[in-house]
């Protein structure tokens, strides 16, 4: 992703998303959530889990 794209991301993303921008595959994003060793902070939501866009800013180097 590149740095325009990820400072203009909300909140919170999807997964998926988080997963994209630190250059992790599905799975192994996916299984990191799940044991609580993601690289920044993932919140539950139901069946859905969301990163935390200030987290993943700060973790990247980019943070206001």
């Amino acid at each position: 992703m590149s740095r325009e794209e990820l400072l203009a991301l909300p909140a919170a993303v999807d997964l998926e998303t988080g997963n994209r921008a630190l250059g992790l595959g599905r799975s192994k994003g996916y299984d990191m959530a799940k044991c609580g060793q993601y690289p920044c902070r993932v919140l539950r939501l139901g069946n859905a889990y969301r990163v935390v866009t200030a987290d993943l800013l700060n973790l990247l180097g980019l943070a206001a």
